[in-house]
């Protein structure tokens, strides 16, 4: 029998991993961001209400109060325009790069936390931001070899400044997430997605009979298994793990998406963009494990 963390660390690192594959179906589809983001959010959000169904949590849904379903709609609005600038990114700098770039979305919480609770940020959180952006910087390829080249390479500074934005529009879903109660999470999941789908559905994505076969497949496989799926595996496995072991299994999804694109377009990133991977990694764990930082009421273990 699997102890209860181990349960919780297998489903963490399979869902992990299989976000990682995310950008190489996006590509493979072959559908413009916005396309794959509705479709993105309609079958993942039918699959999620099902679910939610089979659990009994939509009926609860009449419980809610409506300034809750006001916030859950709207970071729906967010979550969208996040996949779309995401998707955006990974179609001009490469999945790598766009995947390493987005992680910088724990410190722009940090951020918006301070500016919207009135968070008190250290000196040493600070820091630790620095020491992100300096990451970043040299994970974007900016700081590298091939730095010059890239500053001139319009395309290329459109994505990154993209996946920039699907990070901060990330962290303000996060930023609504804390300020909400009352809504379970695959509720509110089920909420964000059905919320996008019906939004992007007047921004023109390609009909259903404008998508060939193979592109459908590609799709299904975003929306079920990248979305519904792994959300509902997600779901199961947090639960059952503690803060530390969270932090660093999360970093399993861009790890992965660096060996995906290795592996399927043969994007080889520069040792400069793995010492910002590992700078980025590194300060996020800090801020997550709130290292530097006295604690009031340490555990008495």
């Amino acid at each position: 029998m699997l102890t209860r963390q181990t349960e919780g660390v297998i489903g963490l690192v399979i869902a992990q991993t299989l976000l990682g594959t995310i950008g190489l179906c996006v590509l493979e589809s072959g559908a413009d961001p916005v396309s794959v983001t509705f479709y993105r959010c309609a079958i993942g959000g039918l699959a999620l209400a099902l679910y939610c169904l089979w659990h009994g949590d939509l009926a609860r849904l009449r419980l809610v109060p409506g300034r809750t379903l006001g916030l859950a709609l709207a970071s729906g609005v967010l979550m969208a325009g996040n996949w779309v600038l995401f998707f955006e990114g990974i179609r001009r700098t490469g999945i790598a790069v766009a995947t390493i770039t987005f992680h910088v979305q724990p410190f722009l919480v940090v951020i918006l936390g301070a500016i919207v609770f009135a968070e008190r940020l250290r000196a040493i959180t600070l820091v630790w931001i620095g020491l992100a952006l300096i990451g970043l910087t040299l994970a974007s390829g900016l700081g590298g070899e091939a730095g010059a080249v890239l500053m001139s390479d319009r395309s290329y500074l459109v994505g990154l400044a993209a996946t920039l934005a699907a990070a901060c529009l990330y962290a303000g879903v996060t930023i609504i997430a804390k300020a909400m109660t009352g809504l379970s999470a695959p509720q509110l999941a089920a909420i964000q997605f059905l919320t996008g789908a019906l939004l992007l559905a007047f921004v023109a994505p390609l009909g259903p009979l404008d998508l060939a076969a193979p592109q459908w497949g590609w799709l299904a496989v975003i929306g079920l298994v990248h979305t519904g799926g792994l959300y509902v595996v997600l779901y199961k496995a947090l639960p059952k793990l503690t803060t530390p072991v969270i932090a660093v299994l999360l970093f399993l999804y861009p790890a992965s998406a660096v060996v995906v694109d290795a592996l399927a377009y043969g994007h080889l990133i520069e040792p400069a963009q793995f010492a910002g991977l590992g700078l980025i990694i590194l300060a996020s764990l800090a801020v997550t494990l709130k290292w530097g930082l006295r604690q009031r009421n340490p555990a008495v273990v």
